[in-house]
């Protein structure tokens, strides 16, 4: 990931959010692509980091692709704005530049588990694929929601 920006800060859900991304890869993703995430909250001005539970905070997704599918099933087309800047939702993600200029989007309310909502995170994921690391993300973010 080259650049990533998001607003508001804080982000609100529901809400609107605003984002802009741009990245490259030298090598295709393809599925089983596994994903570790680390997740810490801020408490009391300490980390703590925040354990898997129901498949949501610091968990290991064995293949990242199936996930994906299940968002967004093969043979219908990526959600705007995705499909029209050419972003893929689902694996294979072919080696290359990727860019997503400002575009908006609608968070709608999500039922988060009391202990994930209002607060400030940092996040961590790292891409593999037999036994490799292909690429890791770090952010820190807050968020709020009603």
């Amino acid at each position: 990931m080259k650049a990533l920006s998001l607003s508001p800060d804080p982000i609100i859900i529901p809400g609107d959010l605003k984002a802009n991304a741009a990245g490259s890869t030298s090598v295709a993703f393809t599925s089983p692509l596994s994903v570790n995430v680390t997740l810490e909250k801020e408490v009391a001005g300490f980390w703590v980091k925040v354990p898997c539970v129901d498949e949501l905070g610091s968990c290991h997704y064995s293949d990242a692709c199936q996930i994906l599918d299940t968002l967004t099933p093969p043979g219908q087309d990526c959600p705007e704005p995705l499909h029209t800047y050419g972003i893929p939702c689902r694996c294979p993600f072919k080696a290359g530049d990727y860019s997503l200029p400002d575009s908006d989007f609608y968070l709608p309310n999500v039922d988060l588990p009391y202990w994930l909502t209002n607060g400030n995170y940092k996040v961590v994921g790292v891409l593999g694929s037999a036994g490799q690391e292909l690429g890791c993300l770090k952010l820190i973010f807050s968020l709020h929601s009603a």
